[in-house]
């Protein structure tokens, strides 16, 4: 199943709302669009990224980098997080409740 381009550029739009410093994840993006079954579709969206979308703010539901294979190299994302700040240590987010940023609670 393959998912529609409006769909990816809604992910994209909220993707480039996320503050450097916070970072969210693929389940908060899919249940702000209304689609809290297709976080798996917002990874993918992440995934094909253009430039200027910050995807390494975007992070799996407990702060894991499991995006980080869509990256340049094994260390982008962490490099990238770091360099605004984000504690990472063995590829997850450390004090993830506090950088966590929900577009539901953040976009009102």
């Amino acid at each position: 199943m393959m998912a529609s381009s409006s769909f990816f550029e809604d992910v994209y739009e909220v993707a480039k709302l996320i503050p450097k410093g916070r970072a969210t994840s693929y389940g908060a993006i899919a249940r702000y669009l209304g689609t809290g079954l297709s976080a798996r579709m917002v990874g993918w969206a992440m995934h094909a990224a253009p430039a200027g979308v910050p995807a390494h703010r975007v992070l799996n539901s407990q702060g894991m980098l499991s995006g980080k294979h869509a990256f340049k190299t094994a260390k982008t994302m962490e490099n990238r997080l770091k360099k605004e700040g984000v504690k990472v240590e063995n590829d997850k987010v450390i004090h993830w409740k506090k950088v966590f940023w929900d577009p539901t609670t953040e976009l009102l």
